[in-house]
């Protein structure tokens, strides 16, 4: 019989590579607030009431809890909203786990450092910057405190999903090439490490079924910067010679990405390879098969 995932916060781009990871060996139940998809039902997981209710009654070997507010400026503006969805609903989900005796996922960050180092393994102590570093630290914590088993994996510069729902830096990018801009102004002050939301989603997978419990760093391989990405995307489309990059420091955006981020959030998978369960493929593979499959014909 195919063991049960409850998906809770699964409508975004992680969610996606989730269920498309996971339907065929899984049994599983994807739910969010934003229902964008046939298969999502609703929930919003910080109701305790009704999120508790819901993964009862489907009865699941395993939770996930995916879903969280990633946007900084949102999260610095609306602190109560990022605490009580970033935070209190993983609280929550820990109870929810811990009562039916099973094991939880829990999706953290990078940018719960504070970017003064320029790697961090598995093992550096965070220090989070603002408000929604803060609040994914403390959910980060309150698993690894509280749950009976757990996996933390922590994730990198997120990408995934294509134009549907990646709302970060590649498709933004993407969107200004898409609106006819020949000219791309990208920060050279900002490392760290790309995460394909397939390769993320095929590790944990493979850290489940061997029972690897506990907390990893979870990105893609190779080191990189916000503007050699964006060199290579321009390379991979084959528009490096109509497209114009221009860098700048972070100062060029202040207007608009006010929240502090750390100038460095460059992750080493240390546990992942001494386990030898690492399905994170390079940034630059990673990227290239994004592109092919998410991106045909959008330019």
């Amino acid at each position: 019989m195919k063991k049960r995932i409850y998906i809770a916060g699964c409508g975004g781009m992680l969610g996606e590579a989730f269920y498309a990871q996971f339907k065929e060996e899984y049994d599983i139940k994807c739910t969010d607030k934003d229902v964008n998809e046939t298969w999502l039902s609703f929930l919003d997981f910080r109701d305790f009431e009704a999120y508790k209710k819901d993964v009862e009654n489907f009865n699941p070997d395993y939770l996930f809890h995916l879903g969280a507010y990633t946007d900084l400026e949102f999260c610095e503006e609306h602190k109560d909203d990022t605490y009580a969805t970033n935070t209190l609903a993983v609280e929550n989900a820990v109870y929810i786990a811990n009562k039916l005796n099973i094991p939880i996922l829990y999706i953290s960050t990078a940018g719960i450092f504070d970017g003064k180092k320029e790697l961090y393994d598995d093992w550096d102590l965070p220090n989070p910057l603002g408000a929604y570093a803060r609040a994914k630290y403390m959910g980060e914590r309150f698993v690894c405190e509280n749950a009976n088993r757990f996996l933390v994996c922590r994730a990198g510069w997120m990408m995934g999903s294509g134009p549907k729902k990646d709302k970060k830096f590649i498709q933004k990018l993407m969107k200004q090439l898409k609106d006819g801009k020949k000219e791309l102004f990208i920060v050279n002050d900002k490392d760290g490490t790309p995460t394909y939301t397939h390769d993320f989603a095929k590790t944990v997978k493979e850290l489940i079924t061997k029972k690897y419990w506990g907390l990893y760093n979870c990105v893609c391989g190779g080191q990189t910067s916000r503007l050699e990405v964006a060199e290579e995307m321009v390379k991979l489309l084959n528009k490096q010679n109509e497209i114009k990059i221009t860098a700048v420091s972070s100062d060029y955006f202040k207007d608009v990405y006010y929240a502090e981020r750390p100038p460095s959030e460059r992750l080493i998978t240390k546990k992942l390879d001494l386990r030898g369960v690492n399905k994170m493929r390079d940034w630059r593979i990673a990227l290239k098969e994004y592109i092919d499959n998410y991106y045909q014909n959008y330019l």
